[in-house]
């Protein structure tokens, strides 16, 4: 399985690779929406699930979440917006624009890992 991560922080990236690693996901990277999209562009086979920040030049993660809803070639990718913005009215906006789920920074690898899981992106046992 592949993660697409989508953050301007590098360091974030580096983050949020490892946590996935763990779940044998082969994480791709990229530094803003528009990155993101060119990248996906090229792919025969779209990512199971991308790891998206809000706040991000170029394109920011709810503009790429928006498009990836419009093309029907990206629609079975998981989307989880993972970012700063914690105030309702955002995780609303990325809810209602084609987000599965809204982790809020700082987040814990554990609460990352419990959020794929409801969303059904861990192997059994690989948690543990």
């Amino acid at each position: 399985m592949r993660a697409m991560v989508i953050d301007d922080s590098r360091a974030m990236r580096m983050i949020l690779k490892r946590i996935v690693a763990k779940l044998n996901f082969e994480a791709i990277e990229a530094g803003d929406g528009q990155e993101a999209l060119d990248l996906l562009s090229t792919m025969t086979e779209v990512p199971e699930l991308a790891l998206i920040d809000w706040n991000m030049p170029n394109m920011n993660g709810l503009e790429f979440v928006t498009k990836v809803r419009a093309e029907p070639r990206l629609r079975e990718m998981t989307l989880v917006m993972v970012t700063t913005e914690s105030e309702q009215s955002q995780i609303v906006r990325a809810l209602a624009a084609g987000a599965h789920e809204y982790v809020i920074k700082p987040f814990t690898e554990g609460a990352m890992i419990e959020k794929l899981a409801l969303l059904g992106l861990v192997p059994t046992g690989a948690n543990s």
